[in-house]
């Protein structure tokens, strides 16, 4: 799971207004980024990166652990084949957190059985995941990334009203209205993210017990 990309100065000639709509922005972004971490049982987006892949992203379930709701978040990686690409599903508590709060971890490739991951390599997988998958990091540096503004972005899901951020590791559109919040994505390696649907309804695409 990668090549998934992530998230000036104001002009002298535009210094009042760029300042302003810089500032503006800049106010929206903790809100923005709180919502992007929530998830609901069902949603799922899925996008097209550069370079053929294909990635869905699901909500696909919930356990609860005393008195926090843990999600099952499947990231599926569509091959050309029956024997390609692969499903990885992680609970968490929310999108977009650090490879140390993965409390479970099931993996499937190709035609293979799913495996369940025991306890003990959670946290060495999950930093993993967390590294291989840039569209993870795009949501996790949201609030430390820096605001350009809100832009319409068309995308083949259509045209999304989105915050334009930057970090080092590239540039993202992010929207609230979007299930896990990526609109666009331009990583400095030059691969594209963009996002092809979005809803409701997702269910896990594993149907054997792991």
């Amino acid at each position: 799971m990668s090549r998934v990309p992530r998230p000036a100065a104001c002009m002298a000639a535009l210094a009042l207004g760029a300042c302003v709509v810089g500032s503006l922005a800049g106010q929206d972004v903790p809100q923005l980024c709180k919502a992007i971490s929530k998830v609901t049982v069902g949603q799922w987006a899925s996008y097209t990166v550069s370079g053929g892949q294909a990635l869905r992203f699901g909500i696909v379930g919930s356990e609860q652990r005393g008195d926090t709701t843990l999600y099952w978040l499947e990231i599926n990686d569509r091959g050309a084949g029956p024997r390609d690409g692969g499903i990885l599903q992680v609970l968490v508590p929310g999108f977009g957190v650090e490879g140390v709060g993965v409390r479970g971890m099931v993996m499937k490739t190709g035609t293979q059985p799913a495996m369940k991951l025991p306890d003990q390599m959670l946290d060495l997988v999950g930093q993993q995941m967390v590294q291989n998958n840039p569209a993870l990091g795009i949501v996790r540096r949201c609030a430390s990334a820096q605001v350009v503004g809100w832009e319409t972005v068309t995308v083949p899901a259509g045209s999304i009203r989105a915050l334009h951020v930057k970090d080092t590791d590239g540039e993202a559109w992010l929207s609230g209205e979007v299930p896990f919040g990526i609109v666009k994505g331009h990583a400095k390696d030059g691969s594209e993210m963009v996002l092809t649907g979005r809803g409701v309804g997702a269910t896990s695409s594993i149907t054997e017990k792991p």
